[in-house]
């Protein structure tokens, strides 16, 4: 049996169209149900789906009153589906249904542990009219999860698996809309098979796709990068937190300087001015599944290991520059060693102790 998710957050209108249009393509060669997974819609689209039910479609509903979001929507939906092939889609027909029979003939006759309609490989397409930013927004989301799949079109909410393959799912923590992506990595899927579909604009309703979601989407991206690399994925976040930070440091450094302070005193200050300024995005960012602990704690840690790591940084730099000659003729090689020194030194601190506790999720 084939059970199509479709989650939904006040899409009244094509709650009939989308369901004819399942209908026509799957009655005379699938048994399926239709589930509708709806976030408490202020308009009437559970009375849609109740008003097709009472005719006999095969759909039904399940209201969710107190959580929000496609992605919790979509595993809600997977949970308390009846099928042992889990197929999502969206409401707004964005997805042809048309293409649903052939993606699960695909996944039966390969074996997939994941069937992608895609509009990225040969033969697929999107409508015509979505505008230069609507597709350089879309191709720079998929290149940004590429080193986390090889799959060409991971951003596709269209997509079918089998229910075994969704049960082996480890540690989902899924947020924004890109589910199909959360579960190649933590199911983990090996057989991803991408089939060519045309996407088609909505026609009825309104996106729900804004800032706020893309934002959530790089918040995603980095908690995969997370599960799937572990420390290395935190050391590149929290280096790059630390460059900005040296950015930080000579600004500061400059404006006191300008501003009559000693260099000895503005010099102690831009320092203390960048460690808290790197503080913060490490805090909630690279190490953020641990943020719902004390922050000042954290802080005051955080700046021991700081300075700590000085010391460990000078030292090397001071050590290479005093005992190996070919150093002392080359002193910024020995002072970058000293720095990628002192931020090993840092991360590892940082990370085992600063700020420590255990976390919620990977």
């Amino acid at each position: 049996m084939l059970s199509i998710i479709i989650p939904t957050y006040c899409e009244e209108d094509n709650v009939h169209p989308v369901v004819a249009r399942i209908r026509a393509a799957l009655d005379s060669h699938l048994e399926y149900e239709i589930v509708f997974v709806d976030d408490n819609s202020p308009d009437k689209t559970v009375a849609r789906v109740t008003e097709l039910q009472k005719q006999g479609a095969p759909v039904r509903v399940i209201v969710r009153q107190d959580e929000r979001g496609l992605s919790s929507a979509i595993t809600r939906g997977f949970r308390e589906a009846r099928g042992d092939l889990l197929l999502c889609m969206d409401a707004d027909l964005s997805h042809p249904p048309e293409a649903i029979l052939e993606m699960v003939r695909t996944q039966q006759a390969q074996q997939a542990d994941m069937v992608i309609g895609s509009r990225y490989i040969a033969g697929g397409k999107t409508e015509e009219g979505w505008g230069l930013f609507r597709w350089l927004n879309s191709r720079v989301a998929g290149l940004l999860a590429r080193p986390l799949t090889a799959v060409r079109d991971a951003m596709t909410g269209f997509f079918v698996m089998p229910r075994p393959v969704f049960e082996r799912a480890k540690d989902l923590n899924p947020i924004g809309y890109k589910f199909a992506l959360e579960l190649i990595i933590k199911c983990p899927c090996r057989k991803v098979v991408e089939i060519p579909i045309f996407f088609a604009d909505r026609q009825r309703g309104e996106s729900k796709l804004n800032l706020r979601e893309q934002a959530r989407y790089i918040l995603h991206l980095k908690r995969l990068y997370d599960y799937r690399y572990g420390r290395a994925s935190r050391f590149v976040q929290f280096c790059l937190i630390g460059a900005s930070g040296v950015v930080v440091n000579l600004l500061t450094y400059a404006i006191l300087l300008r501003l009559g302070l000693m260099p000895g005193l503005a010099y102690a200050l831009a320092i203390w001015v960048s460690m808290t300024w790197n503080f913060w995005p490490n805090h909630y960012l690279t190490f953020d599944l641990t943020a719902h602990h004390p922050v000042w704690p954290r802080y005051g840690r955080f700046v021991v290991t700081c300075a700590f790591g000085a010391v460990v940084n000078w030292s090397i730099t001071m050590a290479l520059l005093h005992n190996v000659a070919w150093f002392s003729a080359h002193e910024y090689i020995a002072a970058l060693a000293g720095i990628a020194t002192g931020t090993v030194f840092n991360f590892l601190i940082s990370h085992d102790w600063a700020f420590r506790g255990p976390r919620l999720t990977k």
